[in-house]
């Protein structure tokens, strides 16, 4: 029926997203400001598992240099 390639529709521009933005009020309402509040609660503690994680392996790393300056004798 109609022959429009893809590359036609780019990722939005300004403009755009503030259509976005304001049709999402529309749909979500009240909703939305929770919704947002619960998403930056999981960035969070997304960040702060990757800290626990990130920890844990420079503390190994330095656990294994240690090992490596005192008791094994490579030969």
């Amino acid at each position: 029926m109609f022959n429009i390639p893809i590359g036609w529709f780019g990722i939005p521009g300004g403009f755009e997203w503030i259509i976005i933005l304001v049709i999402a009020l529309l749909i979500f309402g009240k909703r939305l400001p929770g919704t947002m509040r619960s998403i930056g609660k999981g960035f969070v503690e997304f960040k702060k598992g990757l800290k626990g994680v990130k920890d844990e392996v420079d503390e190994v790393e330095g656990d294994i240099k240690n090992l490596d300056d005192k008791d094994v004798d490579v030969k």
